[in-house]
């Protein structure tokens, strides 16, 4: 059986249309992608302690609120893109999809529920502290502030939002080597997810490694974008 027979095999007929949902989806998440960093990068990273998030926050609150709307879109794109996904590789592995899928799936929620909601209020609480005109009212916001800002800075957050989903596109790489996709995709997932586990992992023995955060970021956005061309095809 020739390479080309075996793909259209292994490819679910029913699942065309959501290829298609799941490339377009690809498409826009990796253009949110993009966007985000372009907001980020000359704003620099948010320093620690509520305070001083405050007062970083206070400064660019217009590009903040942006990245938090293009962030939560970015989370709710990666549910058709990983249905995709799924439907895409069962035939190869199906349990491996499975337990990649939960890992992009448990990534979605979490980062919903802990990430930006926390993000949101500290915009908000910025704003008031930008207005404050005295010290004791200035006092009351940082105060309101230390939990979400805790929460920002934890290491079990950089667990959630880096190491989980990073482990997901690990996994697709992998399946993703037995065929449908190309090689250049599977090989940009596996290497993905090695830099999202050494982001996370790395800095605890080598303080200089924490660079590899902003490797995996990138990374993830290309994937993203070489998963929703090989998608798209399989429409």
């Amino acid at each position: 059986m020739s390479a080309q027979n075996m793909m259209i095999n292994a490819i679910d007929p029913d699942g065309k249309w959501l290829y298609r949902v799941g490339g377009i989806s690809a498409f826009i998440l990796g253009l949110g992608y993009i966007l985000i960093i372009a907001l980020y990068v000359p704003m620099g990273a948010p320093p620690s302690g509520a305070e001083a998030r405050l007062i970083y926050l206070a400064g660019n609150p217009t590009a903040w609120w942006t990245i938090l709307g293009l962030s939560v879109l970015t989370d709710f794109l990666f549910v058709p893109v990983t249905l995709a996904l799924y439907v895409a590789l069962k035939g190869i592995n199906k349990n491996a999809m499975l337990l990649a899928s939960a890992c992009l799936a448990l990534f979605v929620v979490l980062d919903l529920a802990i990430t930006w909601p926390n993000y949101a209020a500290l915009i908000t609480l910025s704003g008031n502290y930008a207005t404050t005109t005295t010290d004791v009212q200035r006092a009351v916001f940082v105060a309101a502030a230390n939990y979400p800002s805790s929460v920002l800075e934890s290491t079990l957050l950089g667990v959630y939002i880096i190491l989980v989903p990073g482990m997901g596109i690990l996994i697709t790489g992998f399946v993703m080597l037995k065929g449908i996709f190309s090689k250049s995709t599977a090989y940009l997932g596996i290497t993905t997810g090695i830099f999202s586990i050494i982001s996370i992992m790395g800095p605890l023995f080598v303080s200089a490694l924490g660079i590899t955060v902003i490797i995996a970021s990138l990374l993830t956005t290309i994937w993203v974008l070489f998963a929703g061309y090989g998608l798209y095809k399989l429409r």
